[in-house]
């Protein structure tokens, strides 16, 4: 059994859907390196700081890019956790439940997330506004439980106190 590639006219009726201004950087880049496939992850994480997720067609274009197929590009992505497919919620809810949060409340806390959000683990909400992840650590031990909302910080919570903090963002979205 042979590897499907993709073809150039593949490529054609699906336009790549990262900027030509990466994709050159691309080019660039990858003559720095042993191997086209040696360069992948790096191609796979400004693929997603460029476009938020990293899209079906993303994933085709890089395979073609790389020579590899597109089932071995997204076996990459579903090794590297902080990989994604699918896009995030603006408001990126990441609740801590490793050990100094766990001993505090945070699995409690992710499962009231989860119930208040009406998502689960790595899912976004209907609207967009919310998506939620179960992480190991975000380095905020000592303030345990802690979430970090996309770059915000918010420590020392309870499921009460966590309402308060769904509640803030979702009112700000309103503005």
């Amino acid at each position: 059994m042979g590897r499907t590639r993709v073809t150039e006219r593949s490529l054609i009726q699906n336009m790549p859907a990262i900027s030509a201004q990466l994709d050159h950087f691309f080019d660039e880049k990858m003559k720095e390196y042993p191997t086209k496939r040696s360069f992948l992850v790096p191609m796979l994480l400004y693929t997603q700081d460029e476009l938020g997720y990293i899209s079906d067609e993303a994933i085709e274009h890089l395979a073609h890019k790389t020579e590899l197929t597109a089932l071995e590009v997204r076996n990459v992505i579903s090794y590297y956790s902080m990989l994604r497919t699918k896009p995030l919620g603006k408001y990126h809810v990441q609740v801590c439940t490793n050990i100094s949060c766990m001993l505090r409340g945070g699995e409690e806390l992710f499962e009231h997330c989860k119930d208040r959000l009406g998502i689960g683990h790595k899912m976004t909400t209907h609207d967009g506004l919310f998506s939620l992840e179960e992480v190991e650590c975000i380095g905020a031990c000592s303030w345990a439980p802690a979430v970090q909302v996309n770059y915000d910080f918010h420590e020392n919570l309870t499921p009460e106190k966590m309402d308060g903090v769904i509640d803030r963002y979702r009112k700000s979205s309103q503005q």
